[in-house]
């Protein structure tokens, strides 16, 4: 007879206490990202840029993912993921963690960064440091710059609090005394002209050596008086406030997507508010008026002991000519068969192209398009469009070739979160020039990366095509890890020319031979390949699956990668932010490894290798491990066959996996711990040895 109480409980890994709450995750990230501001191998001024992308970043996640919390709670319509916290509960960890990373990033501003600046007579003068003839330039640049953009509002029952633009800087200001019409109203709003720089560079004849600058806060504040006339200004505070400016259009009652895009982007800066910054030296009665007015807690306040918006301090990075403080120059590689003097379609024929950017170069995705532009025995050209830039060479090539007569199809994607109203501005331009112009699929964002060129060749058509796991965007390919893949293969480009005939057309989903597609085949088809080596361990073969990508959410993908453990199979996983498995669990993940790499680069490209008993299989993606890019996007996964490119990409998931100086491990509880390397062992940093080995000249 068994004893029941020493049966072993059965494994549910549905159980929330599997899963790491995504928005947590999230966050984590952003902490990766303020940990490389105290990084010494990193130059100043790129230290520097990660306390400012910290501050974009955290921007981003209240104006969205707080957001979306708190619209559930508003409207009752609370979700619990597969971690199990309730929204509120997740809110309430949020502001635990975000004051406390808020409270480090400022002391590292204000105790590390500006100290190390000054050490290099870069400084941001406070008021008391000004010399008098310091003093006499900030008056007249306020005279002549700030004060006639300014409109003071004085807070009484015919003046009420105004409707401040979203991340917008203003000052409260506590006055006394009477105006010209007798009132005493106590209180104004200063809000900052939006049009004037936030950090003022000093003439360098003024600067008496160095770099100096001055925040526009400071010259404000220097100068409110003169802002009230006959009135004492007893104090004056910054704020800042952050809105809800995720975008909400109703699909089903949506005749024209652009216009109804166009309406909603008009009311992004006058969201509901979501997070109040303010000057730590502000009094409590100043506080929560502003609370009040604003329907804010307790929770949603931060203050600062430091400009408002740290994010400002990029605009001086450019204004900075100090090269011995920032990463080297480089020039970008590129395969041995591609020459300028070439055709790229040539290039292309004689074997497929692979590059991974920034280490190598984005031009030649620019140079097939441009050539295809030119090329008269080029008949069609399609592509898609997600985040590519007002200024793109992309976007110049399409026009050229409409305007040529070839025929253009581009499918833009307009709900490219904070890219809506550039991308309209790209739509209304290639439609001038005579392309066709889709958006998309009602109800799915286009995320996938395609370029398909049609070309006369003898008496047959042939097709041409670049598939990526980034976006069309030059400025994006110098700062993000990314592949491009160019081919001529008969079988994917077939596969390409279907997945635009479903953009662009309507019927059944077509059958497709090699590439993975979201929402169709994506999802089903990973969690195959996963079983398949847990399948393979379980037959004592042996197996390993290696992901990389920016985030991994996805419930029944987590579970497929949990069995795969259980039974055996190696798991190791690159995941840059929000990972909702729990690695190391015994039983559960002891197999599973998770690490983020944060460096001079952002990480963004998708690759899923899987060793299929020595067969292996890679594929690169535009799909990230989410359940929006598996089920609720168009998005594609494309196989890298070239044995030789195989190997390549292989080996490029291998060094970071070794990675020991920017890699963070993923620990059970959510946190992360950064890789240390044992006394013997040599030092590896991943994009150190990938601009090394594929760029043409590192510095």
């Amino acid at each position: 007879m068994t004893d029941a109480s020493s049966e072993i409980k059965p494994i549910d890994l549905n159980s929330s206490e599997y899963y790491i709450n995504r928005e947590l995750s999230h966050l984590q990230f952003n902490i990766r990202v303020l940990e490389q501001a105290l990084d010494d191998t990193h130059p100043l001024l790129d230290r520097l840029f990660f306390l400012c992308i910290f501050s974009k970043n955290l921007d981003e996640f209240y104006e969205v993912r707080v957001a979306n919390l708190t619209q559930q709670l508003v409207y009752a319509r609370e979700q619990a993921g597969a971690d199990g916290m309730h929204p509120q509960q997740v809110l309430n960890a949020i502001h635990t963690l975000c004051s406390t990373t808020v409270e480090r990033q400022y002391e590292i501003l204000n105790d590390t960064m500006l100290p190390a600046l000054a050490q290099e007579n870069i400084l941001f003068l406070r008021r008391a440091d000004w010399t008098e003839q310091q003093r006499e330039w900030v008056r007249s640049y306020f005279e002549d710059s700030i004060q006639p953009l300014v409109s003071p509002i004085g807070l009484d029952p015919s003046h009420p609090f105004p409707r401040l633009v979203n991340k917008s800087l203003n000052f409260i200001v506590a006055l006394e005394g009477k105006d010209a019409f007798g009132r005493e109203t106590g209180l104004a709003i200063i809000p900052a002209p939006r049009s004037l720089p936030r950090i003022i560079r000093i003439p360098d004849e003024l600067a008496g050596g160095g770099d100096k600058f001055i925040f526009l806060s400071s010259m404000i504040h220097e100068f409110a008086d003169d802002l009230f006339p006959g009135m004492s200004v007893k104090g004056c505070y910054q704020f800042r406030v952050t809105r809800n400016a995720d975008l909400e259009i109703d699909h089903d009652d949506t005749a024209d997507l652009a216009t109804a895009l166009e309406d909603e982007l008009h009311s992004r800066n006058f969201g509901e508010e979501m997070r109040l910054e303010v000057a730590d030296n502000c009094p409590e009665e100043l506080i929560n008026f502003l609370l009040k007015q604003f329907n804010l807690e307790a929770n949603d306040l931060y203050k600062v002991n430091g400009p408002v918006n740290l994010g400002r301090l990029m605009e001086v990075i450019g204004q900075i000519n100090r090269p011995d403080l920032q990463y080297t120059t480089y020039t970008p590689g590129l395969p041995k068969h591609i020459k300028f003097n070439k055709s790229i379609f040539e290039s292309i024929r004689e074997k497929d192209v692979l590059l991974l950017h920034p280490f190598e170069s984005f031009t030649p995705v620019v140079d097939l398009l441009r050539e295809a532009a030119k090329d008269p025995n080029v008949k069609a050209i399609k592509q898609t469009l997600y985040r590519t830039g007002a200024k793109s060479e992309i976007v110049n090539a399409l026009v050229d070739a409409a305007r040529s007569g070839k025929e253009v199809t581009v499918v833009i994607e307009l709900r490219a979160r904070f890219d809506e109203e550039e991308n309209l501005y790209l739509a209304n331009r290639l439609q001038e020039a005579g392309a066709v112009v889709v958006y998309g699929v009602v109800g799915y964002k286009t995320h996938a990366k395609m370029m398909l060129i049609v070309r006369k060749e003898g008496d047959k058509y042939k097709r041409y095509v670049h598939l990526g796991t980034g976006n069309y965007h030059a400025g994006n390919a110098r700062a993000y890890t990314d592949y491009s893949f160019m081919t001529c293969d008969d079988s994917i480009g077939e596969d390409v020319h279907k997945v635009f005939q479903q953009l662009t057309g309507m019927g059944e989903a077509l059958r497709i031979k090699k590439l993975f597609h979201a929402p169709f085949t994506l999802h089903k088809k990973l969690i195959e390949l996963v079983d398949r080596e847990r399948a393979n361990a379980e037959a004592g073969k042996p197996a390993l699956i290696r992901m990389k990508a920016n985030g991994l959410t996805e419930p029944k993908l987590i579970k497929a990668l949990y069995k795969a453990s259980q039974a055996g199979v190696r798991v190791e996983l690159i995941i840059r932010g929000m990972c909702c498995l729990r690695p190391g669990i015994e039983g559960v993940s002891e197999n599973i490894e998770v690490r983020s790499v944060i460096g001079r680069f952002l990480e963004h490209s998708r690759v899923y290798y899987f060793l299929n008993n020595g067969k292996d299989e890679i594929y690169a993606a535009s799909a990230d491990l989410m359940e929006r890019n598996l089920l609720n996007r168009v998005e594609t996964a494309f196989p890298i066959e070239n044995n030789k490119l195989k190997e390549r990409m292989k080996s490029e998931l291998e060094v970071y996996m070794l990675d020991n100086c920017q890699a963070w491990i993923l620990q059970q509880d959510g946190s992360y711990v950064r890789a240390q390397p044992a006394a013997d062992q040599e030092l590896v940093k991943a994009q150190s040895i990938l601009l090394e080995t594929l760029a043409a000249s590192a510095g």
